[in-house]
């Protein structure tokens, strides 16, 4: 069984700060199965901590979840609003951790979103190094020109820096209006309707169906679940990280 350092243990219990458990182990206020210890010594799940004869109790283990919700319009991508808008968190009803968002849509996008209590995967999902792939299904007006096209693929600047090339394909074309998937590897703030924006496009609905290789699929607006086993380690290879 794995031994963890004293300090940390103290310090995950609630007791006190690291700092503060390495200074009660320094000056000799901790025991171990009613031994004396000092600094730098480990303890497992196994044995009984105490602190001037008080002993420590350490939490459980978290469970960690990972769940995709598929936002619908409306909602912002929010744990809470001082304007009283309607958050993603509503929709969560049933989650038994408070969970997090991993990255956002704006209010009046929809589509794929990811959920965790797991900080570090998270950090992961969104880190501009990884450059996890975010897709979606564009609408916008009026038409579009092959040089729209070209331009919003090789990137286009936004806030003063250019965009990432993205892989954009026209899925359906009709007078007045056209249906694009737009593939991107970045995270920047409303960063597809900015680009649409910047060749001259508006979007009339922006919907994300993926992100790396999970898919939205036919989950219903409003609704969750949690990923599935294969789908997760999906997500860790996309991001380099082992099983």
């Amino acid at each position: 069984m794995e031994k963890v350092r004293l300090q940390k243990i103290i310090a995950e219990s609630g007791y006190c700060s690291r700092r503060k458990a390495e200074e009660l182990i320094s000056g000799g206020h901790v025991q171990v199965n009613g031994r004396p210890v000092k600094l730098g010594d480990k303890a497992d799940i196994r044995d009984i901590i105490t602190i001037d004869g008080e002993k420590i109790f350490r939490p459980k283990k978290r469970e960690l979840y990972y769940i995709m919700l598929n936002k619908p319009r409306g909602y912002v991508t929010t744990m809470s609003d001082e304007l009283e808008r309607r958050c993603v968190t509503e929709l969560l009803e049933g989650v038994p951790e408070r969970v997090y968002p991993i990255g956002r849509l704006d209010r009046n996008s929809e589509g794929l979103l990811l959920f965790t209590n797991d900080g570090k995967f998270a950090n992961e999902i969104m880190h501009p190094s990884k450059h996890v792939s975010k897709t979606y299904r564009v609408t916008v007006r009026p038409e579009i020109t092959d040089e729209q096209l070209v331009r919003l693929t090789e990137g286009v600047d936004i806030d003063g820096k250019k965009t990432l090339p993205a892989s954009v394909s026209v899925l359906t074309d009709e007078p007045g209006r056209v249906v694009l998937q737009m593939v991107i590897r970045e995270g920047r703030n409303r960063q597809i309707r900015k680009m649409c924006e910047a060749v001259g496009l508006e979007v009339a609905r922006l919907r994300r169906t993926a992100i790396g290789p999970v898919k939205l699929g036919m989950l219903k607006p409003g609704t969750w679940r949690e990923l599935n086993s294969e789908e997760l380690r999906a997500l860790r290879n996309a991001i380099g990280k082992e099983n």
